[in-house]
């Protein structure tokens, strides 16, 4: 998946123009119970505002705090100005990101900003991702890394009529063995299905029923 495909767009999304003051913002910020705002100059990507960032320039800046308010601008205390994700990113760059911000801008090949990804859509995404939102078996399970183990599993999943609902897998290539976590509607053929895994060479790690 694509952040195109999951991102916010531009028309649904509070932004704030550069010259706007620190008051506006905040104000925007607290009217609609958010954490932060894109900043546009021009049209273009100017960077973040966000209530932790706002109040740390207000701080650091020694300021009164309504001549802070009243006179310093959103373009003055916008964060991550170059630092936005392509639309056409793969989606799991975002967690690169994520991690210090509410939200990540999403722009354009020529820096117009094209619309945002916030940290609850992203948790959403892999929540999903995951099956994290459907009832099932979730197994976890080793195989020795060799060329067709994946496919061996599809064919016993198939073998069975199982319903995959995830399918994650984890390298351990120390070991050269593959971490797999795999998500299945539960069936009444579910023991026979892990022997059958089992008497093909994958190592059962654990078991948890939803």
């Amino acid at each position: 998946m694509f952040v195109s495909s999951a991102m916010i767009p531009l028309r649904k999304t509070l932004h704030v123009q550069e010259n706007r003051t620190a008051k506006e913002v905040l104000s925007l910020l607290e009217k609609h119970d958010i954490d932060g705002v894109p900043v546009l100059k021009e049209g273009k990507y100017a960077g973040i505002v966000t209530r932790y960032k706002l109040f740390e320039a207000q701080f650091l800046s020694g300021m009164a705090t309504d001549d802070f308010l009243n006179y310093v601008k959103a373009g003055d205390i916008a964060h991550w100005k170059d630092d936005s994700i392509n639309e056409d990113a793969v989606f799991e760059k975002t967690l690169l990101l994520v991690k210090d911000r509410p939200l990540i801008a999403v722009t354009g090949k020529t820096g117009d900003l094209l619309g945002i990804i916030t940290r609850s859509d992203i948790l959403s995404q892999f929540q999903s991702a995951f099956g994290m939102n459907v009832k099932g078996v979730r197994i976890s399970f080793t195989s020795v890394e060799t060329e067709g183990r994946i496919a061996r599993l599809s064919e016993i999943t198939r073998q069975f009529h199982e319903n995959i609902i995830s399918l994650a897998t984890f390298d351990e290539t120390d070991k050269l063995v593959r971490r797999i976590v795999m998500k299945v509607e539960k069936k009444q053929n579910m023991d026979k299905f892990l022997k059958k895994l089992e008497q093909s060479g994958f190592r059962i790690l654990s078991i948890h029923e939803d």
